[in-house]
């Protein structure tokens, strides 16, 4: 998954700004590469990766032991549905390939949303949505009640995002490639 991920994941990161002093985390961190680029960005901040698995909790310590060595990233077992993390603590959040696997899509958008900065950046990117026009989107529309996928639609991603309490929210799709990026704010209160 590392491998195959990577061209989906450096289009997603290239739809948003990412400082190099970011606190960042990664939800459905898997292999660990995600966290890797990341930490490569935030040169002066930390990178977060949190995985329910934990054989993907173990690989993506294997895949970032450099920077875990040197206190820049910190990989965690646990689920998007209860992050271990307190409230505002990330300026930015992202999620390649899983958060149509996410137990409660709602409830853990707004879960995302408790742990980030006013005016932190989410972004979620995936290679596969209802309405791509890929044979890979085709098969999983047609088996996602088996699956346990919630396939969305563009429209349906945005929603998604403003229903959680996002603002400045955008879609950006690849439809020929089934690639997906969402991306929302959480708005800075006065």
């Amino acid at each position: 998954m590392n491998s195959s991920h990577s061209k989906l994941t450096d289009w997603g990161l290239e739809h948003i700004s990412i400082e190099n002093h970011h606190t960042i985390l990664d939800v459905g961190c898997g292999g660990g590469r995600t966290v890797n680029k990341l930490a490569a960005i935030a040169t002066q901040g930390k990178v977060y990766g949190v995985d329910y698995s934990e054989e993907s909790v173990a690989a993506a310590r294997r895949t970032n032991v450099r920077w875990i060595d040197l206190g820049r990233v910190d990989i965690r077992q646990g689920s998007v549905s209860q992050l271990p993390f307190p409230d505002g603590m990330f300026d930015l959040v992202t999620a390649v390939e899983t958060h149509f696997w996410w137990p409660n899509l709602p409830s853990d958008m707004r879960e995302v949303f408790r742990v980030m900065k006013p005016g932190g950046t989410l972004a979620l990117i995936a290679e596969i949505y209802k309405g791509a026009n890929t044979m890979a989107a085709k098969l999983a529309e047609k088996y996602d009640s088996r699956t346990g996928m919630t396939l969305l639609s563009v429209n349906e991603h945005r929603e998604l995002c403003t229903n959680a309490g996002y603002s400045d929210v955008q879609v950006i799709e690849e439809r020929d490639k089934g690639w997906i990026c969402g991306v929302g704010r959480k708005p800075i209160t006065r």
